[in-house]
Formats: structure tokens, C-alpha cells, sequence
């Protein structure tokens, strides 16, 4: 993401509609597939992923995972990962 666009706690997000997540049992691990192939994602991105399947904001995602994984100051991490999956597509700014 440029400094134009930094995202904001409040910003919305989801995950494209041009991928699928799910449970691969063959890979054994969360992947998201789209028309060309698939991604094989580690345990973290998953978690983040899951948690934009529906729209949500930013603030929203960072406070479940830190009541699920039961961690402070994910902030940061949340926030790159999101800049990152938006910059490959995977998941949309939603209103």
C-alpha cells in the first residue's frame, strides 16, 4: 500500500470474491483458491483470512484474534498482513 492509501483501523475488509478458502486435506492447511491455482497459507494467515471472510472492519479483526490466541500488540502484524493480501488481490476495502 502507498502512503495515499494507509489503512486505518476503521477501514473494512473482506476477501475478494475471485477467491475460495478453505481446508485443503491433501495439503493439510488452509488455501485459497482462485481461477489460476492456489495459495497454501500458514496457520496466521488463515487466521487473519478467516476473519475477512465477511466484511469487518480492521479494529474488529485485531480484537478477535487477540481474545482467540489470547496476545497484545498485533496491531502492527494484523496491519501488514492486510496491506499485503490487498496488494495480491485476496481481500478488498468494503464499505
Amino acid at each position: 500500500m502507498t502512503a495515499e492509501q494507509a489503512l486505518s483501523t476503521s477501514d473494512i475488509v473482506q476477501l475478494s470474491p475471485m477467491f475460495l478458502m478453505r481446508w485443503e486435506e491433501p495439503q493439510q492447511s488452509h488455501v485459497l483458491l482462485y481461477p489460476e491455482g492456489l495459495v497454501k497459507l500458514n496457520e496466521t494467515a488463515a487466521a487473519i483470512l478467516g476473519e475477512c471472510k465477511e466484511p469487518s472492519s480492521i479494529a474488529d479483526i485485531i480484537s478477535r484474534l487477540c481474545n482467540l490466541y489470547r496476545v497484545n500488540d498485533i496491531d502492527a502484524d494484523v496491519m501488514d498482513f492486510i496491506a499485503t493480501s490487498l496488494d495480491k488481490g485476496w481481500l478488498r476495502l468494503g464499505t
